[in-house]
This record gives C-alpha cells, structure tokens and sequence, in this order.
C-alpha cells in the first residue's frame, strides 16, 4: 500500500513538472498568462503524510519548475510556503474532519473541493507574483497577473482534477 503511493506521487510530481514545463511555460496568453497546474500536486498529496517530507517535496517540486523556467527559487519559495499552510488551509474548509482516519476528498462535497483548489492556486499566486515583481507599489500590475493567471490556473486545474477523479 505504501509502495503504491510512493509510486503514484513520484508519477503525479513528474507528469505534473513534465505538463508544466514542455506545454504551460510556452503558453503565453495576452503575453502575461502563463498557467501553473503543477500546483496540483499539493492538493493531491496524502494528507497524512509526514507534513517534513511534504514540505521538502514541495520545495523539490518548485525548484524543478525554477531549474527549467529559470525563475531563481520563485516557484519553490511559493511551493513550500503553500505547502506549510496547507492544514490552515485544509481546516478552513473542511473543518477538523480532515484529520480523523477515514477523511478523503469524496467524503466531502464538491464546493468544499472547489474552494480548497481556489485558495491554493490564488495563494500560490499572490506569492509568486509578489515575489517576482518584489515591489508594492506595482500592486495594480500584481493583482492583475494574480487574477487573471489564477483565473485560467484554476480553470485548468479543476478541469484536470475533475478528469483524474475517482467515481464516487
């Protein structure tokens, strides 16, 4: 059992840097709108996990994307700090359910599964932004990189999320 999720999330972190890196970083919409689903990852990975080895598979996952966009740790400084308040996050919108034994994502309703992926993929955004532009009084330009990326990252992610999963 373990075995296979070892095996799946090594699947998951490859296809997703893959996906990322050979098709979305060469999508530029409007010349701004580049589309992050690697961001998926940290919405599929077990919650009851070891939270150390997750935070480091984030990091590892943001500075594969960082290696091929040549974003100097932009996306894994996003990466690890998302995946650190991930249980804020995980609380927030499934309340303390998420940490009985028997919690997964089918046990809960399609709106809880949807605002948890808009929190992520706007989080993950407002960080990246923020640290790429690195300046507050570029807010307009940061909130509009923010929306509109976000906008089409979620479309895609909650497209890809509902494609890969399981029949209830």
């Amino acid at each position: 059992m373990l075995n296979s999720m070892i095996s799946i999330n090594i699947t998951r972190f490859m296809l997703l840097v893959l996906a990322q890196v050979w098709i979305l970083n060469n999508v530029n919409l409007l010349g701004y709108i580049n589309p992050m689903i690697y961001v998926l990852f940290l919405y599929w990975y077990p919650m009851r996990q070891n939270r150390s080895v997750f935070i480091l598979t984030s990091f590892a996952l943001g500075f594969v994307i960082d290696i091929f966009s040549d974003t100097m740790a932009i996306h894994a400084i996003s990466c690890m700090t998302l995946a650190y308040i991930r249980p804020l996050l995980l609380r927030f919108c499934y309340g303390n359910n998420y940490e009985f034994q028997g919690f997964s994502y089918t046990n809960t309703t399609r709106l809880q599964r949807i605002t948890f992926i808009i929190l992520l993929v706007v989080i993950h955004h407002l960080i990246f932004f923020s640290l790429e532009i690195l300046s507050f009084s570029h807010f307009v330009i940061i909130l509009k990189k923010v929306l509109f990326t976000s906008g089409i990252s979620l479309f895609l992610c909650l497209l890809i999320s509902s494609l890969f999963a399981k029949p209830s």
